[in-house]
């Protein structure tokens, strides 16, 4: 059988992915097809249930749980960090009213978590590998950015001015979740635990060989140096990968359930969580 495997061309994608992209565990009757595009593109093709297994933002849930539960596997939190609102000027909060912020996606769970942090923003969509090149021309005042861009800002000479994870931590206690990986529901309760179990075990391969693993998603790494990279597979592939465990499911529900209460979801919804 094949299933369309789809995730974001980033280093902790290709690093939780590894062992299965390269053959290193056995996946029986299943040829995975893996797929690689921005979060913001899987958010919107998840919607018209494109793909098999797909990454998803979790603010794209709510829109469409009718099609996909979550595997309880292969899931992005910041324990304390997350998502970054930078600027190239030495600004404050305060200054961003009226100004311009560009964000990764409409469906991202960074922007859903920075209106819950921020509200009434004037926010503009940007390519999220293109946002500190719109921040450093005066394209837009200030940028939320995701993947790489969390550990190279400083050095390319942005100021922080917000961290999402640290915000909603403070908030809630809990760590922010921010992506994980949708299953088709169409595919049966059968199917759906033989691919939980491979991710899984994909994943504990991953970080049993962490050496070999790392090398292969040192290519997705744009620019990364090793250490950089291990730093961030560190950052997003853990603990919470194998397992969000309780406290995670909480973290997810709670950010939904935020999320609708605020008007910024459509409706409160249950999450499925699949293992």
């Amino acid at each position: 059988m094949q299933l369309k495997l789809a995730h974001s061309p980033d280093s902790d994608d290709a690093f939780m992915f590894y062992a299965l992209a390269k053959g290193k565990v056995p996946s029986g009757d299943i040829e995975f097809v893996h797929v690689l595009e921005d979060i913001e593109t899987l958010n919107r093709k998840a919607l018209e249930e494109v793909y098999d297994i797909t990454a998803i933002s979790f603010h794209a849930y709510p829109y469409l749980s009718d099609k996909y539960g979550l595997l309880t596997c292969g899931a992005s939190f910041g324990e304390g960090y997350g998502p970054l609102l930078v600027t190239k000027k030495r600004l404050g909060l305060e200054d961003l009213k009226g100004r311009r912020v560009a964000i990764p996606g409409a469906m991202t769970t960074a922007f859903l978590v920075l209106k819950l942090a921020q509200p009434g923003l004037d926010t503009v969509v940007v390519p999220f590998d293109r946002i500190l090149e719109k921040v450093e021309n005066g394209e837009v005042d200030a940028g939320l950015i995701i993947h790489e861009g969390q550990l190279t800002y400083k050095k390319q000479g942005f100021h922080k001015l917000l961290d999402l994870g640290e915000w909603w931590q403070q908030q809630t206690g809990l760590p922010l979740p921010l992506g994980g990986n949708a299953i088709r529901r169409a595919l049966g309760p059968e199917r759906i635990r033989e691919v939980a179990g491979l991710l899984r075990a994909s994943i504990e391969y991953g970080l049993g060989h962490r050496e070999e693993a790392l090398a292969y998603a040192l290519r997705f790494g744009r620019g990364l140096e090793t250490q950089q990279a291990d730093r961030f597979v560190e950052m997003y592939v853990n603990h919470w990968t194998l397992d969000y465990g309780e406290k995670g499911r909480q973290a997810v529900q709670r950010l939904l359930d935020w999320g609708a209460e605020e008007g910024i979801l459509p409706t409160r919804v249950k999450v499925d969580f699949f293992s």
